[in-house]
């Protein structure tokens, strides 16, 4: 296995499993030779311990593919799938369960991964005065400020979905209740505030591939205070303001030890496949979080290859370098068309068939069809057509770069940091060096540039919505294609339509169904579903 911290992720499964059939948070030991009584007792049990928090968050959208869904939200990229099949991602794409040809709970199986790891960390937290630390009292600090950023990693994507989310921060398998937002978001602050304080201020290149450091839960705390305050229009959230957040990333840049790769293209594998360029890696110093796969190439629950990989493939065909699919996120040509043809984000990030001269002849098959698929997290083949791993819907190795530096440099700037405009031209400059460096900017240009910048990364969506919902709705519902009925017979595109459904919704996603069912009322479902 490539990577270190993952040598030990078959024992904690021994030791946690999980199961979700039972109840909405049901969690289970189930080796009787380990119990919590038992169990930590040295420091190599809390960070066995710790390893399944991590492993949790491989899960976590290994269960619902969170990040490529994100993109549909958005007005990026559209459901798409199979030209007959895939109703649950129309579903998601225009905000109305009525498509669908059942009434399907899309998002039971990230639900549970959700409160599942958020168990695990909630377990190691709650026992760590049984652990005989001894002289590890910093690891004793370490390992918890790495579950408190775990933790609020989860909340912070559970809030943003659904909004009205139970907040459980002790080991529970009660049905609990929906916490008001601001309550949630007080306890994600708190989380990150914490881990930021206790994380030793190590450079980058000195901290292990793959763990929590300062700077991702100072990046993290400042993405957390530009969502809330954005879309509740709130200053203050657990005593963090926008100068407090601006001093973390502030922090970040100085003393973090990241920087921007020269070349954009080599940031992602297949495009640097497909334009003959070194790829910089999974662990090079524009990485300020990642959440690390493996190719394993199985199904086995706590396996840790990328199996959201496949929903971005092509559809149906593979053609060098890229591995078919099913062919999900079909990018909208007027997004393509946004990117100058000397911006190299635009062939890093959207594959053309066209451009491209990709001879493919599967168009039919893809409901959604544009001409354009999601790059960033292509898999790829060999030039016979081969997937590069034994098992192309498990083994994927790709790690997910959960917050890149140059995100970092961008919230800086819509913070109102000083030198905002230097950290906005050292983004769009390696993008695009041809253009001419900006001598101001506004809170629109930045917006316009992560567009750009975080295409493909499931960034979007969260931006729009942080600027009300009347802007996301508008926004998204100028973003629209033709759809298909069960029968195959078109749907034409209907903006108002989906302009009202995200209103109905407010943007927040269907709290599963079979959750709502399990929960015995305890739960209630979101507006607009």
């Amino acid at each position: 296995m490539k990577k270190g911290y993952r040598n030990i992720i078959v024992a904690v499964a021994v030791i946690i499993t999980f199961s979700s059939c039972k109840k909405f948070l049901t969690t289970e030991l189930t080796d009787p030779k380990q119990t919590t009584l038992s169990y930590y007792k040295k420091p190599s049990e809390a960070y066995t311990a710790l390893v399944g928090c991590y492993n949790g968050l491989n899960q976590i959208y290994n269960n619902d593919a969170i990040p490529a869904l994100l993109e549909v939200f958005s007005d990026n990229s559209f459901g798409a799938t199979g030209a007959f099949d895939g109703y649950g991602w129309q579903m998601m794409d225009e905000f109305d369960k009525s498509v669908s040809p059942s009434d399907i709970s899309v998002h039971s199986g990230g639900w549970n991964a959700y409160y599942q790891t958020i168990y695990r960390c909630n377990v190691l937290l709650q026992n760590m005065d049984k652990v005989a630390w001894g002289d590890s009292t910093a690891l004793r600090i370490k390992y918890a400020a790495e579950a408190k950023f775990i933790r609020a990693y989860c909340y912070l994507d559970l809030v943003r979905l659904f909004e009205n989310v139970p907040l459980v921060i002790t080991p529970t398998i009660a049905n609990v209740p929906q916490a008001d937002p601001e309550a949630t978001f007080t306890q994600i602050m708190t989380d990150l505030r914490e881990a930021a304080d206790s994380l030793p201020s190590a450079s980058y290149q000195s901290v292990p591939s793959g763990r929590v450091t300062k700077w991702a839960a100072e990046s993290l705390l400042a993405r957390a205070y530009l969502f809330y305050s954005g879309l509740y229009g709130k200053a203050t959230i657990a005593n963090e303001t926008a100068a407090t957040a601006l001093a973390a990333v502030e922090d970040v840049i100085a003393h973090g030890g990241h920087s921007l790769v020269n070349d954009f293209t080599t940031l992602w594998p297949a495009a640097s496949t497909a334009k003959n360029v070194a790829y910089a890696g999974e662990n090079n110093p524009e990485v300020v979080f990642a959440i690390k796969y493996s190719s394993t190439d199985n199904w086995s629950p706590d396996a840790t290859g990328n199996r959201w990989m496949v929903m971005e493939g092509i559809r149906s065909q593979s053609i060098y370098p890229y591995q078919a699919g099913w062919g999900a996120c079909t990018v909208d040509p007027k997004f393509w068309n946004l990117y100058p043809s000397t911006d190299t984000r635009r062939f890093a990030t959207i594959m053309s068939i066209a451009d491209e001269n990709l001879p493919y002849t599967k168009s039919s098959e893809c409901r959604e069809y544009t001409g354009y698929f999601m790059k960033k997290y292509a898999m790829q083949c060999d030039k016979d057509g081969n997937s590069l791993v034994s098992n192309f819907q498990t083994g994927q190795s790709q790690d997910f770069f959960a917050v890149r530096y140059s995100d970092v440099l961008l919230m800086a700037a819509e913070l109102g940091s000083p030198n905002a405009v230097s950290y906005y031209n050292q983004v769009h400059h390696r993008a695009d060096p041809t253009t001419a460096p900006a001598v101001a900017v506004s809170k629109a240009d930045i917006l316009a540039e992560r567009r750009l910048e975080f295409a493909g990364e499931g960034l979007r969506y969260w931006d729009l919505l942080r600027q009300g919902i009347d802007v996301a709705a508008s926004t998204i519902a100028a973003n629209t294609t033709v759809s298909y009925f069960q029968d195959g017979t078109a749907n034409p595109p209907n903006a108002s339509k989906l302009q009202a459904n995200i209103k109905a919704t407010r943007g927040f996603q269907q709290i599963p169904n079979d959750q709502i069912t399990l929960a015995s009322g305890v739960l209630k479902q979101n507006a607009g579903w």
